[in-house]
């Protein structure tokens, strides 16, 4: 993905997050950051009261005896005890890490910031494992008063004090108590917070992180585009336009990319030329789609997305990208679910990006972190319970031969459902190939037969796991380390072997699976795509107080 990170280590540093923190609360930290440190007792912040359902983040409520009977039993001591009790007071009891649908995009963030960091503990790991069952569970709903829900939720919260407290000893209580969102703002409200605040720590990460700064920029711009009224709505008479054409459409299409500056200059001329062609280019590139340089009804349906609309995407992706664990100085592969697009990165040099389909709304990838130490060589393809459940018994019973059409056998049965798995060969579904990194939730990378997909913009079509446009690039670039796999012996193994082959490669490399759908890229442009599951959505009606009108005015 474009996002620049500077950080040289998998631990993000707790100023990044002070900086990044909702507006409104972001005010606070500058006058607080010489009190309640938590060298000693910190003192205990009273309680919040004005937090209530109808403003809150996440809108769910813990009993307050519920954490001292927990502070009590774990006996944490002085420091993290009244830390917790400040987090919670400060937030009126409300949860921090689920809400009614389920764990949090900061709980998920935090999983990965913990996986990476040095806390390899038996507890911490036995709640990364309980954080994956739950991102597992189909049915989500979340019981507030549920004690493993309570537990969990506490859990979280004294893991996060711990590893914060333990990393940086100049935090202070109010900071810590800030982390996570507390209640709803007005769009512009937040966007004015953000880029008002001016701290020592802020320009420090703006200078150390030039991604985030460089979108901080992109903020300003589009808050004053949107105080201004926004641009104006393109209305079109027909659903294509191309260079020679002439309409009253092309003279709005000029002013809308002059707005944003796609198109530079003053011209409003109906004639659709050179110039416009070029910048049309520039923004269906800058939006996902493949740079035609013709204006279709759906180009126009983007270009016509408000302002106010993108300052509030703008703002999620900030509030996303605090979480994301700090770039390491090695290797890392980055997948960017809503790009349909992977990045191998090599500390601050782009190796190489490549195409991918990714899961499908209903079978959507998981937003997650992992260390890709596998590849597999003309692997079998265990089909998953689900999908045998829904698709492989249906056909079945449609078709007898189904099974040995499609090089598929039963090799045992479990919970009342046969145990499928389909052989090496041309018709299985991973292709020659596919790359492990060991998770709970069974999604790897593979090849797959079906090339014709990534011909497509938009690359929404598998079960979860992510496709690979080109899976023999990735092969080699894993194997390079290693003599005894050359060149030739990979190609052979890809292209002619017929039994599964798993090969453990040398060193580990790390896997970050995102969602963001605003970026800067690492030519400072502005990116822009779709919310093909719906996660920007479900955090905006949780950030902000006028989502709703906003959702209503696109």
């Amino acid at each position: 993905m474009g996002v620049v990170y500077k950080e040289r280590n998998y631990t993000m540093k707790l100023k990044w997050l002070i900086v990044l923190l909702p507006a409104g609360l972001l005010l606070l930290l500058a006058g607080c950051r010489q009190q309640n440190n938590n060298k000693g007792k910190p003192e205990i912040t009273p309680r919040n009261l004005a937090i209530n359902s109808s403003n809150a983040y996440n809108n769910l409520f813990l009993d307050s005896a519920a954490v001292e009977k927990y502070i009590a039993a774990q006996n944490p001591g002085d420091t993290i005890a009244n830390a917790m009790r400040s987090f919670y007071n400060a937030r009126n009891f409300e949860y921090a890490w689920f809400d009614e649908l389920g764990l949090t995009e900061q709980a998920r963030g935090f999983r990965s910031l913990y996986h990476y960091s040095k806390d390899t503990t038996e507890g911490t790991r036995r709640l990364e494992t309980r954080q994956d069952a739950l991102m597992n569970d189909d049915d989500s709903t979340v019981n507030p008063h549920d004690p493993g829900i309570v537990k969990t939720e506490l859990q979280l919260t004294q893991r996060f004090i711990q590893y914060a407290l333990n990393k940086y000893d100049d935090i202070s209580t109010s900071q810590l108590e800030q982390f996570i969102p507390i209640r709803k703002q007005p769009v512009l409200q937040l966007a004015d917070s953000v880029l008002a605040i001016d701290s020592r720590e802020h320009e420090q990460y703006k200078a150390d992180n030039p991604g985030y700064a460089a979108m901080e920029k992109q903020l300003e711009k589009y808050t004053g585009i949107a105080k201004k009224g926004g641009w104006p709505a393109v209305t079109a008479d027909k659903k294509k336009y191309r260079k020679g054409d002439s309409a009253p459409a092309i003279q709005l299409v000029k002013k809308r990319l002059q707005i944003t500056g796609e198109l530079a200059g003053a011209d409003t001329t109906a004639l659709f030329n050179d110039t416009l062609e070029a910048a049309v280019k520039s923004f269906q590139q800058n939006h996902g789609y493949t740079p035609t340089g013709i204006i279709t009804d759906t180009i126009i349906q983007d270009m016509n997305v408000p302002a106010l609309t993108r300052v509030q995407q703008l703002l999620i992706n900030m509030e996303r990208m605090r979480w994301a664990p700090g770039r390491p100085e090695g290797q890392l592969i980055i997948v960017n679910i809503p790009e349909y697009m992977l990045h191998v990165w090599d500390g601050n040099k782009k190796v190489f990006d490549m195409e991918v389909v990714v899961g499908k709304e209903g079978s959507s990838t998981t937003q997650f972190s992992g260390d890709l130490n596998q590849v597999v060589f003309n692997p079998y393809w265990h089909v998953p319970r689900s999908i045998v459940r829904k698709e492989i018994l249906p056909a079945m019973e449609k078709n007898k031969h189904y099974l040995e059409e499609n090089d598929m056998e039963i090799t045992g049965e479990r919970n009342g459902l046969p145990v499928v798995r389909q052989l090496p060969g041309k018709k299985n579904a991973l292709g020659h190939v596919k790359f492990l990194f060991p998770n709970s939730f069974n999604i790897y990378f593979h090849d797959t037969p079906a090339k014709w997909l990534f011909e497509k913009d938009k690359r929404a079509y598998s079960h979860g796991c992510i496709r690979l446009s080109d899976p023999l690039k990735m092969a080699n670039y894993l194997l390079q380390d290693m003599p005894e796999w050359t060149p030739e012996k990979i190609d052979s193994a890809f292209n002619k072997g017929d039994k599964e082959k798993y090969v453990r490669i040398k060193h580990a490399v790390p896997v970050l699976v995102t969602y963001y759908t605003a970026w800067v890229d690492e030519h400072n442009t502005l990116q822009f795509r779709e919310d093909i599951y719906g996660h920007d959505a479900r955090l905006a009606e949780k950030m902000f107080t006028d989502a709703k009108m906003i959702a209503a005015a696109k």
